[in-house]
């Protein structure tokens, strides 16, 4: 397999360098300080198709940061890699996110109607709710002026609106005084599961049990099932009442875990109460992490570019024309709003990269190939700030998705939520989030950059930022 990758050439002795450091458990090449995506969009700019990179003795990588390459990998139903993938594991089980086969094209279809259309309609005024919730919280900065921390408010916002849309569970997250449990165990468990990749020696299971990290690693994977498996109780009562009652009968549609506690296959066999947690978990954390990152990221970009800023909030006030809430019918009303968000979900994408394990060779547009086993790592921000696809890359530019400029480039020049079949399952969902969280925002507040706090992100399984994404609000009533 490595034999394969070296027909592609790759950054000067990046083979040595990463083995050598990985292998003495010092420091690795991606050190998490906020430099690792100028590390890689300087060897994309090197090679802007694909270069390999090798991880330890055994781990080989091709990563890809081009749409001509990603579009072969994505338009095939290769599994995700289990190398990466399997340190999720003890977290979110065998789920949708890292499932494969007739597991994984079962759970797909059986879920696909808790995101039609009829359910996520509803699921606006939630949204609206939940965010109304957060922006009355921060009336007490607006006040200050002082500069605060978005990420964790966002945070609670996601969380509070994935437990009333998907789970049919209203929560008390955004105002319950201290920090929340679950947000925090998220958090160290997507550090925990980066750093275990990023150090060789962790590899091992039992080396990995056996560490500090490791201890870790379980006490915040005890918290995440813990939460997950009340919301699951609740909702099983609920729907025994409901059942009792024929109310289940009467509902049109049901919601995410609906699905999954009624579900039958052909044989009257329900999902095992561990694949059940599984999907449970991995939509707990997919649908509040993700969007999390997105909302905070599009705030900041906002705040840096007040004159894109202030049109959408001129669209915004036009669309809501007085109302303090978002209805369903308002999201096609704000088209250079979406095109802001678009814009930041390409300069700062929540997930910053995915990977795929190949079943059978596979060969590129220009007749490389690699074979059978390898993995191949897609750069979602490469491919983002490619220089041979995206002119000026690292520019705030909304108009790049004008439909006439969108028709000039490749479906798989921007892809936030991936491609293909195994394309996000919740992107819609998403972006009516991200929509209503932008325009109840900015209908309320300017939002003003700090420059005492620039942002530097970092690439784990969510994008963040090391030092956090900072930001000081004004009423807009206020700004005369």
């Amino acid at each position: 397999e490595q034999e394969n990758l070296l027909k592609f050439t790759s950054p000067r002795n990046i083979h040595s360098w990463i083995c050598a450091q990985q292998l003495l458990h010092t420091r690795t090449s991606f050190r998490q300080d906020g430099h690792d995506l100028e590390k890689i969009m300087k060897w994309s700019g090197q090679y802007p198709f694909a270069f390999p990179l090798w991880f330890g003795p055994s781990l080989s990588i091709l990563n890809v940061h081009h749409p001509s390459y990603v579009k072969t990998i994505l338009s095939t139903t290769e599994p995700k890699d289990d190398y990466a993938y399997k340190f999720f594991i003890p977290w979110l089980g065998d789920g949708l996110l890292v499932s494969a086969g007739q597991k994984w094209f079962r759970h797909r279809r059986l879920l696909t109607p808790g995101f039609h259309y009829d359910v996520l309609k509803p699921y606006v005024k939630l949204v609206s709710d939940s965010t109304k919730v957060m922006l009355d919280k921060w009336e007490v900065y607006a006040k200050s002026e002082e500069s605060f921390e978005l990420f964790k408010h966002v945070s609670l916002m996601t969380l509070d609106s994935i437990m009333k849309c998907v789970f049919s569970c209203n929560s008390n997250c955004q105002t319950d005084s201290g920090t929340n449990p679950y947000i925090q165990a998220v958090y160290d468990l997507c550090h925990l599961v980066n750093v275990r990749f990023r150090v060789f020696p962790y590899h091992s299971k039992a080396i990995f049990h056996l560490s500090p990290h490791g201890y870790k690693f379980r006490k915040a994977t005890r918290i995440a099932h813990s939460h997950t498996a009340e919301v699951i109780r609740k909702r099983k009562e609920v729907l025994k009442i409901e059942k009792e009652q024929g109310i289940v009968k009467n509902k049109r549609y049901m919601d995410f875990l609906d699905i999954l506690l009624s579900a039958r296959d052909e044989h009257q066999q329900g999902l095992s109460d561990e694949d059940i947690r599984a999907e449970v978990d991995t939509f707990m954390f997919e649908g509040h992490d993700t969007t999390a990152s997105g909302i905070s990221w599009i705030f900041y970009n906002l705040a840096c570019n007040p004159e894109h800023q202030e049109k959408c909030r001129e669209e915004i006030l036009q669309a809501l024309d007085g109302k303090d809430t978002v209805d369903w019918e308002d999201l096609n009303k704000i088209p250079y709003t979406t095109m802001c968000i678009k814009e930041s979900l390409r300069l700062c994408p929540p997930v910053p990269g995915i990977s795929r394990k190949l079943t059978k060779p596979l060969t590129f547009f220009d007749g490389r190939t690699v074979p059978e086993g390898c993995i191949i790592g897609i750069s979602i921000y490469g491919i983002h700030m490619n220089t041979t696809v995206w002119e000026n890359p690292y520019v705030f530019d909304p108009m790049r998705f004008l439909p006439e400029n969108v028709s000039k480039r490749s479906p798989h020049a921007f892809v936030p939520f991936s491609a293909g079949p195994r394309n996000c399952i919740g992107q819609n969902f998403a972006m009516n989030e991200m929509k209503v969280a932008v325009a109840l925002t900015l209908k309320k507040y300017r939002l003003i950059k700090d420059p005492q706090h620039i942002p530097k992100m970092i690439p784990q399984v969510v994008l963040r930022s090391l030092n956090g994404i900072h930001i000081k609000i004004k009423p807009v009533e206020n700004d005369l």
